[in-house]
């Protein structure tokens, strides 16, 4: 009979709940930011996303790399800091192509416009 090989992280202790007590608290004026950032990628999804684009690009200071999100993939991770008070682990965009993706700054001003220009209801909200 084949026996599975002994899992070697068997024995090691759980350090996660180590890290717990280091997660600040999230107050009303950090959950108000959340929900207005959160409201705001709502709608740069609604007006960018048939336009082509795919999200948002931001600068990493601590690796000088651009960082690409998904309009899905920042929603769900704003929305877990709004439940459980961590973002979510995920995996960077495999190969993102630069042309689909915009700075929040584009995406807000381009956004603001499209709604003066449309209304509210043509981006359906």
């Amino acid at each position: 009979m084949y026996e599975e090989p002994r899992d070697p992280f068997a024995d090691d202790p759980d350090h996660a709940e180590a890290l717990a007590p280091f997660e600040p608290e999230l107050d009303d004026d950090d959950r108000a930011d959340l929900l207005e950032d959160l409201h705001e990628l709502e709608m740069f999804e609604r007006v960018l996303h048939p336009q082509g684009f795919r999200g948002v690009v931001v600068d990493c200071a601590d690796c000088d790399e651009p960082h690409y999100f998904t309009w899905g993939l920042l929603m769900a991770n704003l929305r877990g800091l709004l439940e459980a008070n961590c973002a979510q682990v995920h995996e960077p965009a495999f190969d993102p192509d630069p042309a689909h993706y915009v700075t929040w700054d584009y995406a807000r001003g381009f956004s603001d416009c499209w709604v003066k220009h449309h209304g509210e209801e043509a981006s359906g909200a």
